[in-house]
């Protein structure tokens, strides 16, 4: 093992940090809540809107993390982002959230998932897929940073492929159903109740990961330029996705069919594609996750990596391997992933922390304004369009699903309140960490 070498290590491109954002957002999220909007929404065009304003507050917050990713052109996302715009404590605090559950959780979800699609179709346990998958993927993401590119990108632009094969067998094959993807009477009603305004709770979930390119900075080409492209590309492509496939399912299955059911990819294939549709589904379901356990493989171990360089007490995270791979890190995360297969608790960590991912988010956000105002003479070589309107957007909403989060998962709060205190207390004793091995070394 080496000391970080993240300067002279093989660095990856705009295509492959495009890749990892696309990977981060699309899972199992779009395949899964259309069922419960049509629901309460059973018509098209409100259906559509709704996919489109969670698009739009997700560029939103892109172009924010732009800005800000321009200005500080360093792995760690949130973590280093919030230290250089407020302070290292409140970065470290992110950091920490991201390190101990952030991504091992979701990484756990997904992988559960991808068992379970494909231990139905082989009829067998879920662990004879999940498990092997994360160890795969693990194995990969300790080689070459430009295989590991190349691995994600397979992945995620097959996916992607998968996706519009999948829409447009929709649209040709599918019987066409009595929808109007344009505004009807009754509409205004319905974009103005309530189940409207839940279902974009569950839609801007779908959404997250928009940010996924600011955590590996260090490993992209020009990451100063490349980095908000990528976060700004990734989030409009995948918009644009969203939009296609729900359109699809809307215009092939009927709403009835679908409506409160959780497995609607499922339906709306075997509705167009008959029994094979199901294995279709499968295959995309297997891509897709594969794809997104892979990008946050790839993310969540340059989190533990930043507070390595940056605090004496981690400082075995950031060792690399001959790769300029942070090894241990990732092994590390890896570990954490198993056990947390292994005892099934990782949907209760999810809740616990959503809240608090939520005004990790909203807090860079609102760094905007405040570099703004207090640092104008910082060099920003990419600003956020349409600023202040963009990061008001966002921040609004924020707080809105924020208000859901806390209001509906008031217990799963508290426990991620106290993962967050679990945080404090390791980074007070942080310096006396420091103190005791330079005593120990005179």
């Amino acid at each position: 093992m080496t000391q970080s070498t993240s300067g002279t290590a093989a660095k990856v491109g705009l295509l492959t940090a495009v890749a990892i954002v696309i990977a981060n957002m699309v899972g199992t999220g779009v395949f899964g809540s259309l069922g419960f909007q049509v629901a309460g929404i059973p018509s098209g065009f409100p259906i559509l809107l709704l996919w489109l304003i969670g698009g739009v507050i997700s560029f939103c917050g892109a172009l924010c993390y732009a800005e800000l990713a321009s200005m500080f052109p360093r792995s760690g996302g949130e973590y280093h982002l919030l230290s250089e715009t407020w302070n290292p404590f409140i970065g470290f605090l992110a950091g920490w959230l991201s390190v101990t559950v952030g991504f091992a959780a979701p990484i756990a979800l997904n992988a559960t998932l991808l068992g379970t699609y494909l231990g139905n179709i082989f009829e067998c346990s879920s662990f004879w897929f999940s498990i092997p998958a994360v160890l795969l993927v693990t194995m990969i993401h300790l080689g070459q940073v430009s295989f590991i590119g190349k691995f994600q990108e397979l992945f995620t632009y097959g996916k992607v492929a998968l996706i519009l094969v999948l829409g447009l067998l929709g649209f040709v094959l599918g019987t066409r159903q009595p929808v109007s993807f344009l505004p009807a009477e009754g509409d205004l009603d319905l974009i103005t109740s309530g189940p409207f305004a839940i279902s974009l709770v569950y839609v801007l979930y779908a959404y997250t990961g928009w940010n996924a390119a600011t955590y590996m900075m260090d490993e992209v080409k020009k990451p100063e330029r490349n980095v908000p492209l990528a976060l700004l590309i990734g989030t409009a492509v995948v918009t644009a996705l969203y939009l296609f496939i729900n359109a699809s399912f809307l215009y092939s299955t009927p709403i009835e069919d679908m409506a409160g059911e959780a497995e609607v990819g499922l339906i709306a294939a075997e509705s167009f594609l008959g029994p094979k549709g199901g294995v279709a589904m499968g295959i995309l379901i297997g891509f897709g996750l594969i794809s997104s356990i892979s990008s946050m493989v790839w993310a969540g171990p340059r989190v533990s990596a930043a507070i390595g360089r940056d605090h004496k007490g981690f400082s075995l995270l950031s060792r690399t391997n001959r790769n300029g791979v942070p090894a241990i890190a990732v092994l590390v995360q890896s570990v954490i992933v198993m056990i947390l297969l292994l005892s099934a608790t990782f949907e209760q960590l999810i809740n616990y922390v959503q809240a608090l991912l939520t005004i990790s988010s909203l807090m860079v956000v609102i760094g905007v304004f405040y570099l703004r105002i207090t640092r104008p003479d910082i060099p920003r070589p990419y600003r956020a369009w349409g600023f202040p309107l963009t990061p008001a957007i966002f921040a609004i909403i924020s707080l809105y699903v924020l208000w859901f989060q806390v209001k509906d998962r008031t217990t799963e709060f508290l426990f991620g309140l106290l993962t967050l205190g679990i945080g404090v207390v390791v980074y007070l004793i942080l310096p006396a960490l420091k103190s005791g091995k330079s005593a120990k070394s005179e």
